[in-house]
C-alpha cells in the first residue's frame, strides 16, 4: 500500500502482486533519482529543475482575489534555495530530458473559473490524458510588463517551485504561449479563509488560534529559506479538504533576504502593511510578524484592529499612531501576544518564532504534531469530490470561461520579441497518480 499526501488530497495505491509492487518503486525511483546523462563534453539536452520533494507535499487552488494589493517601485530578486526548518522535508533534484512530453495548455480542459485577479483568471482544469484535477492560474503577460510585474512574476515562480511545506502552496507545471503565463497547481477546494471568515463574522479564539500555528509554521519555513512574503491576508490562504492552511499567492515575496539584510519595496495589502513600509523605511521578515498580528485579530474579532472603510490615508494613520485597543472577548494572552507582534518599533516587535510558538496563546499546541498534520483541524470543509467547487465564491463561478487564452499549435510557441523577459519560466514536477477511489 502507497499512501502519498498532499495539500489537496490523500492517494492510496493498493498493488495486487509483488512484481506489481515492486514495477512502481522501480518507476518512482527512475522519476526521483534519475542516472545523470553522459555528456562526454558536449552540452546535453534537457532543463533541470530543483525542488522535487519526495514526500510530494504543496499545493495551491491559486485563488488570486487582489483587491486592494499594491507594488509600487522595483523589486530586485536574488536567487535563493529553500532552506532547511523544524519540519522533515527531502529535496532532490530531478532533471526532465528531451524524452519527457513538454506540458502546455492543450492538454487541459477548462471547467471553471475559481479566482480573479489583475492579471488574469484562475480556472479549475482536467488534465486530458488521466483526468486530473487541477487549478490553472493564467496571468496576462502585456499586463505584467505594463504594470512592472516582471520581477515579482518570476519570483512567484521561483519560490511555488521551491517550497516544501505542508502548509504552503506548490507547483506542478508552469509554462507559456504568446500572450500567457500558465501555473498549474493543486486545486485547494476547502475554500478561502476569506470566504468562511466573512460567512461567519468571526472565528472563535480556538480556531483562529489553530490557524495562527499553521501560519507560523509556513511563514518560520520560508524566513528560515531566505524569502519574505509581504501580503499575508485572509484572501491568500486556502483550506484543504482535511481543514488546514494553505498559504498561496506569492506575487509579492521577495528571495534572497537573510537576517543581515533588508529591503524597501513599497508593496502588500494596506490593513496588513507594517508601519516600516508605510513610512518607506528599510524592513525585513518582522513585517510578516505584523501581518499576523493583524489576521490574528481580525479572525477573532471580524475586522482589521485599524481598519477604515475606503480611506487608505486615515488607515495609514491609524496604523502608525492611534492606540491599539483589544476588546475584551479576547483572552488576556491572545490580548499579550497581539500587542508584541503589533509592535510599531520593529526592533522591539516580536518576531523570533521560536519565541512565539513559546508564548503561553500557543500552550496547548503542539508544533511537532501540528507540522505533520496529526492534530485534527477545527473546522472541516463541506468537500464531496476533488472537483467540488461548493467553496468558491459564487461571484467567480459565474464568470465566463471565455477565450482569451490562446491555444497554441505547439507546446512551445515562437517566442514573441522580447520574449527573453520570461525566460527560465517553464516548469515540470511529477504529480502524484490519480486517485482511484
Amino acid at each position: 500500500m502507497f499512501e502519498i499526501d498532499t495539500p489537496g488530497r490523500l492517494y492510496h495505491m493498493k498493488a495486487t502482486t509483488k512484481e506489481e509492487s515492486e514495477d512502481w518503486v522501480n518507476t518512482l525511483k527512475a522519476i526521483l533519482f534519475p542516472p545523470k546523462p553522459q555528456t562526454n563534453g558536449t552540452t546535453t539536452n534537457g532543463t533541470t529543475t530543483n525542488g522535487t520533494s519526495t514526500n510530494m507535499n504543496g499545493g495551491n487552488n491559486g485563488q488570486m482575489q487582489t483587491n486592494g494589493t499594491m507594488s509600487h517601485g522595483t523589486n530586485t530578486t536574488n536567487g535563493s534555495n529553500m532552506g532547511n526548518t523544524g519540519t522533515n522535508t527531502t529535496t532532490t533534484t530531478t532533471t526532465t530530458t528531451s524524452t519527457t512530453p513538454k506540458v502546455g495548455i492543450d492538454d487541459f480542459i477548462k471547467l471553471k473559473v475559481v479566482g480573479k485577479g489583475a492579471f488574469g483568471k484562475v480556472y479549475l482544469v482536467k488534465k486530458k490524458d488521466n483526468d486530473q484535477v487541477f487549478a490553472m492560474k493564467m496571468l496576462n503577460k502585456k499586463e505584467i510588463r505594463e504594470r512592472d510585474e516582471i520581477e515579482h512574476t518570476l519570483s512567484e515562480k521561483s519560490v511555488l517551485s521551491k517550497a516544501k511545506h505542508p502548509f504552503l502552496a506548490g507547483l506542478y507545471y508552469s509554462f507559456q504561449s504568446e500572450n500567457n503565463l500558465y501555473f498549474i497547481m493543486d486545486f485547494i477546494n476547502g475554500g478561502e479563509l476569506f470566504h468562511h471568515l466573512s460567512n461567519e463574522g468571526s472565528f472563535s479564539e480556538d480556531r483562529a488560534k489553530f490557524y495562527a500555528a499553521e501560519i507560523l509554521l509556513g511563514l518560520e519555513y520560508l524566513h528560515n529559506s531566505g524569502v519574505i512574503y509581504r501580503d499575508l491576508k485572509p484572501e491568500n490562504l486556502l483550506l484543504n479538504y482535511q481543514g488546514h492552511v494553505i498559504i498561496t499567492d506569492f506575487g509579492l515575496s521577495k528571495e534572497g533576504l537573510d537576517p543581515t539584510k533588508t529591503t524597501k519595496t513599497f508593496c502588500g495589502t494596506p490593513e496588513y502593511l507594517a508601519p516600516e513600509i508605510i513610512k518607506g523605511e528599510e524592513y525585513s521578515f518582522g513585517v510578516d510578524w505584523w501581518s499576523l498580528g493583524t489576521l490574528l485579530f481580525e479572525m477573532i474579532n471580524g475586522l482589521p484592529p485599524f481598519y477604515v472603510n475606503d480611506n487608505e490615508e486615515l488607515m495609514y494613520e491609524k496604523i502608525l499612531y492611534a492606540p491599539l485597543q483589544i476588546p475584551d472577548i479576547f483572552s488576556n494572552d491572545a490580548k499579550d501576544l497581539i500587542s508584541k507582534l503589533l509592535e510599531r518599533d520593529p526592533n522591539q516587535r516580536l518576531k523570533d518564532p521560536s519565541l512565539i510558538k513559546k508564548h503561553p496563546f500557543f500552550k496547548n499546541i503542539d508544533f511537532e504534531k501540528l507540522a505533520k498534520k496529526e492534530i485534527t483541524p477545527p473546522f472541516i470543509p463541506d468537500v464531496q469530490s476533488p472537483e467540488d467547487v461548493g467553496n468558491i465564491d459564487a461571484e467567480f463561478l459565474e464568470e465566463s470561461i471565455g477565450s482569451d487564452d490562446e491555444k497554441p499549435k505547439t507546446k512551445e510557441p515562437k517566442p514573441l520579441e522580447n520574449n527573453e523577459d520570461f525566460e527560465g519560466f517553464t516548469y515540470q514536477k511529477v504529480p502524484p497518480p490519480k486517485s482511484t477511489t
